[in-house]
């Protein structure tokens, strides 16, 4: 498939670059770990994690060429709760659409940015998906459009988030966002350089201890065990809380309990992994908090079902006035971002994991229509946290940035806190995102 098949116009009327680029050489490997501890979530207990790798080459037509490289979890349990499948099932079907997505990627034959070709590549990459949802789609497909910007930004010698403007692209936002964003470019929602550093939420999964009391089967490897290990040995300031959204008395009382080992310094966040019933159990939640508690919360994440469109009824508007409900499970594009403001939600989760393209383009977007905003995790270790760091230092008002692959599965990073120390071992609360201004993402190995 070329672009002039997709867009009906010869390339050359497209104003073609000097820097436009396509993938000449393209491959992905998978890495499996298991996690220290199981994290629990959204009613599940997740105890391992595969991490898809993609290598890609990239050429001008001059022949400058540049490698990129790229890595994410395939968060399966996540991006695709399906029960009556499981875990080894719907793994083996992302694994099956990431060969689908290597072929049609290198099989695209024309010159673009990484933007622009991901934009003509992502229905094609949707189609090929057929069952799967798009959410696991996104997953899936992100490592791929990420190492593409990875090596477009090394080859024009650029961070891969100052790569993205009226400099290297054709189209203006309006192309990807409507016209409301005409005349406007990324340069305008992305920051010139990272910030010197990001506040880290800590996690606090279903089931895992919060005292040393709590502790069952001890992992004995080294790092705290407990949430209240880990306060002094991360310099925690924000804590992220699993909720389970089905449970009135143990949800009231999990944060409860959490702020009191925290003690009254650390801000809060609330993830019910859309599993409350129905908005109504939320404000009843809100309700029952005690209100010196409930002042740290900073936001609350997805309480209710992804499937806005038939969901219409749960809108956040009351739960919205007293604190910023976020979406995140709900958020697959610009559509889903729209639905989720008329349903009242005032903030989005941004993730790596679904794609770099989309990450820039919904950052803009959350930007101009003032929405608080948050990136989260997929427990990225490695590459794949990195690019997490590198979007909450270069989008503006980033409030925070979760990182719990630090937690449960450190052994999938081993070898990058050489690189990124401030990320991969916190001692004060925050992330050290001073060494991110690098050409590309900083996610290649090289």
């Amino acid at each position: 498939m070329t672009r002039r098949e997709v867009l009906g116009a010869p390339a050359l009327l497209l104003g073609a670059r000097s820097t436009d680029v396509r993938v000449v050489e393209l491959h992905h490997t998978y890495e499996d770990f298991k996690y220290r501890a199981p994290y629990k979530f959204g009613g599940m207990l997740v105890d391992r994690v595969t991490m898809l790798n993609v290598h890609c080459m990239v050429s001008t037509k001059s022949g400058k060429r540049a490698s990129g490289f790229a890595s994410m979890p395939m968060g399966n349990m996540w991006s695709w709760p399906a029960p009556e499948l499981g875990y080894d099932k719907t793994l083996a079907a992302m694994k099956g659409l990431a060969g689908r997505i290597a072929e049609i990627t290198r099989g695209y034959s024309e010159y673009g940015h990484p933007l622009e070709i991901n934009h003509v590549l992502e229905p094609e990459y949707l189609k090929a998906a057929g069952e799967i949802p798009k959410l696991c789609m996104l997953v899936t497909a992100s490592p791929f459009d990420a190492a593409f910007h990875d090596a477009f930004g090394k080859l024009v010698e650029r961070n891969a988030f100052n790569a993205s403007g009226r400099e290297f692209v054709r189209w203006d936002l309006s192309r990807y966002l409507g016209a409301e964003f005409r005349g406007e470019y990324l340069d305008k929602y992305v920051l010139p350089k990272p910030v010197d550093r990001v506040l880290m939420y800590h996690s606090v999964g279903a089931s895992d201890a919060l005292t040393a009391a709590d502790v069952k089967e001890p992992v004995r490897d080294g790092l705290p065990e407990s949430l209240e290990e880990w306060i002094p040995y991360s310099g925690v300031r924000a804590i992220k809380i699993k909720l389970n959204g089905n449970d009135l008395a143990w949800d009231v009382e999990r944060v409860a309990a959490i702020a009191r080992v925290a003690g009254a310094g650390q801000l809060l966040s609330l993830d019910f992994n859309e599993k409350c019933p129905n908005v109504e159990y939320l404000l009843e939640f809100i309700g029952k908090q005690d209100a010196r508690t409930f002042a740290r919360v900073q936001y609350i994440e997805q309480p209710t079902k992804r499937d806005l469109e038939r969901d219409r009824a749960n809108v956040m508007f009351e739960a919205a006035k007293r604190k910023p409900v976020v979406i995140d499970e709900s958020l697959t594009g610009l559509d889903r971002l729209k639905l989720a403001r008329e349903m009242g939600y005032s903030g989005a989760a941004l993730k790596a994991c679904k794609g770099q393209s989309q990450s820039l383009l919904i950052g803009a977007a959350v930007q101009k229509y003032r929405m608080f905003r948050c990136v989260q995790d997929l427990t990225c270790p490695g590459a794949a946290f990195v690019h997490s760091a590198q979007l909450a230092s270069h989008i503006p008002g980033t409030a925070a940035v979760e990182a719990n692959a630090r937690e449960y599965v450190p052994s999938a990073s081993v070898g990058w806190e050489k690189r990124y120390p401030g990320l991969f071992d916190v001692r004060d609360g925050w992330l050290d995102t001073r060494r991110l201004s690098v050409p590309g993402l900083g996610t290649s190995k090289d």
